[in-house]
């Protein structure tokens, strides 16, 4: 893939991600990252292959290391850190928030509770059953990949 459809992949993509509510800057970083050469971008170079400002690519990174989905590093031989994807973040990402879709599951159920009208409370229902099936599903959907993964598919 040259350059050129490398770039209009990633933006198609990054597009993508925020129209799944992922901030669209970082969305675009991400993208480019994981399009970048072996060893990332530097901050520079983000800037430059993005055509944005220091302070966008700063917000932007910091919010995905807040997320784990990229780390800083620092090369021998380069006085610039550089920026590169971590490799396993994704599905660690999507399972750390198991706990979080129960609790909120519990807080939607209270909701429901304190309703004087039964009927008002069923897409509470609905949607606290999701987020436990959610709970439930993704260790056992991050096993399954691991073991494709393993496999070597693709």
């Amino acid at each position: 893939m040259t350059e050129h459809r490398a770039i209009e992949a990633a933006e198609q993509a990054a597009a993508a991600m925020a129209t799944a509510g992922m901030p669209r800057m970082p969305a675009r970083v991400l993208m480019a990252l994981l399009a970048a050469p072996t060893g990332g971008y530097t901050a520079a170079d983000l800037r430059e292959r993005l055509g944005v400002s220091a302070a966008a690519v700063s917000g932007a990174v910091r919010y995905l290391q807040t997320l784990h989905f990229i780390r800083r590093r620092s090369l021998p031989g380069h006085r610039r850190e550089r920026y590169e994807v971590v490799s396993d973040s994704w599905f660690g990402v999507m399972t750390a928030n198991a706990p979080t879709y129960l609790r909120l599951a519990e807080l939607i159920d209270a909701i429901r509770a304190a309703q004087d009208d039964p009927d008002a409370g069923a897409h509470a229902r609905e949607m606290s059953d999701f987020l436990r099936f959610m709970a439930r599903r993704m260790p056992e959907l991050v096993k399954e990949w691991e073991v494709e993964r393993a496999a070597g598919s693709r």
